[in-house]
């Protein structure tokens, strides 16, 4: 980690991210559109939702993706997934039976006064009936089946309740926001780093981060949902992970994909 912070610090990464000022959604959009549009000018908006294969300079890298994906890595979990999901009959639990709905997550939930993920809605959907929640990597796997129902659907979400606008400037706050012992913000890396090396490996940018996970990532050697993302973030810059569908996360997950309004779902999907 050490020697990352060195090179961050060399490629002017550390410590030159501020954190905007509180703004309308929509304009926060369209300057988050505007600096990746400048920045790569060659890459077409779609293109986003590949993550880092669709940079320029990523070219060996996606040529290695796309071998890959000649035999996603993903298939036999999101089998289970898919197998989980009719075992319980979870599509009963959602509207058009889960099909075709997962662009608009995260929601906000009126009754409960909170912001919702699949993730939870999975797992309420299971208490329900009676079962257990499920965890880590079979709910990435769950996760992923519902998603895999909504590939292609552009992301469209709606923050007009007052309790989702709140959310929504909170998870801004915690993406533009350094914490940590290397005192790291997410748009370090994923705004200002866009596109550079660090330690052999090409940082994504923030436009379509998220639209593709759950993801098998080579590291992991399995599904992971971005909430387990956005641990091995934190505990990379050595701040405290916080647990799955935790408000901050959740929160952050809202932003993120509001950020990515308009770009196709992907997942599940294969990273490095």
């Amino acid at each position: 980690m050490k020697k990352v912070l060195i090179l961050l610090a060399a490629l002017g990464i550390v410590g030159g991210v501020p954190l905007p000022a509180q703004a309308d959604p929509a304009a926060d959009l369209k300057e988050f559109r505007a600096f990746y549009k400048k920045r790569f000018p060659t890459v077409k908006f779609d293109e986003y939702s590949n993550g880092l294969y669709a940079l320029p300079g990523a070219e060996a890298r996606r040529a290695e993706w796309e071998l890959i994906m000649e035999f996603p890595p993903y298939e036999l979990a999101l089998e289970k997934g898919k197998q989980f999901w009719e075992k319980n009959k979870l599509a009963s639990c959602f509207r058009n039976g889960g099909k075709n709905i997962a662009q608009n997550y995260p929601y906000w939930d009126k009754k409960k006064k909170m912001v919702r993920t699949i993730e939870l809605d999975i797992n309420d959907c299971l208490k329900r009936k009676g079962k257990k929640p499920i965890k880590k990597g079979k709910l990435a796997a769950v996760t992923a089946y519902m998603k895999s129902m909504s590939r292609g659907q552009r992301v469209k979400l709606d923050l007009s309740a007052p309790g989702m606008r709140k959310a929504y400037e909170e998870g801004k706050k915690f993406y533009w926001a350094k914490r940590g012992q290397l005192n790291f913000a997410c748009a370090d890396c994923h705004v200002q780093g866009a596109g550079k090396f660090v330690g052999g490996n090409i940082l994504s940018a923030g436009l379509g981060h998220g639209v593709g996970f759950p993801a098998y990532r080579s590291k992991w050697g399995s599904l992971g949902t971005i909430h387990r993302r956005y641990r091995g973030c934190n505990k990379q810059v050595r701040a405290a992970p916080l647990k799955q569908d935790s408000r901050a996360y959740r929160h952050l997950e809202l932003y993120e994909t509001y950020m990515s309004t308009g770009l196709p779902l992907t997942a599940p999907s294969q990273r490095f």
